[in-house]
């Protein structure tokens, strides 16, 4: 197993990966949560785990900045929850919240990209081979069925009968 990312913070606010021996972003950060990383945020003098610091910072950043996702409803509620008797239940409620609905999420995504294909473009090429193929079919049963000998046997010519001979 690999060793999980170390990244320092110094007194100055600035972040230093030790993996790729730079300095990065608090964007570079969010990133490396997007990509799956593991990590820890570290203070550069007391060794302290800064990472629940940063990753609130990112939520804020987030919030502020873009599309919010917690509203000031649910995030006055969890406020409220603070010291309260069930306090050390909640967090595990939320994690397991949202761990089901990272699944339903991935469930539906594979649901929908085997229904769509990757892309629209994906979609309408399959469609359109699909076209393709029944019209060459059609083709080829339409100008084979007007030269292919047939297999019905041609009508014999009748027997003579007492009343056919009669004519």
């Amino acid at each position: 197993m690999a060793a999980i990312r170390i990244i320092k913070k110094y007194p100055n606010r600035r972040l230093y990966d030790t993996e790729i021996s730079s300095y990065i972003t608090i964007e570079d950060v969010r990133q490396l949560i997007v990509d799956g990383e593991d990590f820890e945020v570290r203070d550069a003098k007391t060794g302290n785990d800064l990472t629940r610091t940063v990753l609130l910072q990112i939520i804020s950043e987030q919030e502020q900045d873009g599309e919010p996702v917690l509203s000031t409803q649910l995030l006055s509620q969890i406020i409220r929850f603070y010291g309260d008797s069930l306090q050390g239940f909640m967090g595990n409620y939320l994690e397991r919240s949202m761990q089901l609905f990272m699944e339903q999420q991935q469930q539906f995504r594979s649901q929908m990209g085997n229904l769509l294909g990757q892309t629209p473009w994906t979609m309408m090429n399959q469609l359109t081979e699909r076209n393709l193929e029944l019209w060459q079919e059609f083709q080829r049963n339409l100008s084979g069925g007007l030269g292919r000998p047939t297999t019905v046997k041609p009508k014999e010519t009748p027997r003579e009968t007492p009343k056919t001979r009669a004519r």
